[in-house]
């Protein structure tokens, strides 16, 4: 590995006004003669001449300038180390491996009791599910399943928003891509093979887009679905 200087900006610009300096001095001291008029003569003699002043101004001056020069330009003086022969090829960065996203947030037990409690509340629901259907007819259970859905559709449409997994109606055909998500789209039937697969929706399915639960007052119990309810006579 060899080393190159270079000079910095500021050295050629002190070398230019040093010398311009030095050379407008000679020509000055040429043209204006401010020591009179110098005529050589024998070299004894020009400690009495104005000859003097001048010599002792072209030796003295460029002695100056050059002691100026040793001064100012090693400090404006840079050494670049300087690569010879061939340079070794980089190593081939590997390909990092895409980031794993981080896993959805699961919702915590408190909201899943919360929410039906609100369905408990509003339609009924957990008493209904509970309740033994069979020595009631189909009428008896129909007209009890109505409150119930208006109550519990009330409670989606206040506290959930959703909206289908799927834009497609029941029944019309589409085509599964080989990246579907195993968890957004269940395949049934004939199950073969690699994607994409063509089928027919069975149902669109439903993806929950926002979820607003009230907050608990402070000091409620969270596993509460439904309060006892106690009459006093």
């Amino acid at each position: 590995m060899a080393a190159r200087a270079r000079f910095h900006p500021v050295a050629f610009l002190a070398i230019i006004l040093l010398s311009g300096g030095m050379a407008g001095g000679n020509y000055w001291l040429f043209t204006a003669t401010p020591f009179g008029l110098c005529t050589l003569g024998p070299v004894g003699d020009w400690s009495q001449s104005p000859c003097l002043p001048y010599l002792s101004a072209f030796v003295g001056v460029p002695l100056v300038v050059g002691l100026l020069l040793l001064i100012i330009l090693p400090a404006l003086v840079t050494v670049e180390p300087t690569e010879t022969g061939t340079k070794a090829p980089a190593a081939p960065l590997e390909p990092r491996p895409p980031a794993t996203p981080p896993p959805p947030t699961r919702p915590a037990a408190d909201a899943a009791v919360q929410l039906l409690a609100l369905l408990q509340r509003e339609g009924r629901l957990v008493d209904f599910l509970r309740e033994d259907l069979q020595p009631y007819d189909d009428a008896q259970i129909g007209a009890a399943v109505r409150s119930i859905h208006q109550g519990c559709r009330q409670v989606l449409a206040d506290h959930i928003t959703l909206e289908p997994v799927l834009a497609q109606r029941e029944g019309e055909e589409i085509t599964i891509p080989r990246d579907f998500d195993p968890s957004a789209i269940r395949l049934t039937g004939n199950v073969s093979g690699d994607p994409p697969f063509r089928g027919t929706v069975r149902h669109p399915g439903w993806r929950a887009t926002h979820v607003r639960l009230p907050t608990q007052p402070s000091g409620q119990d969270p596993e509460i679905v439904a309060p006892a309810e106690v009459e006093i006579p």
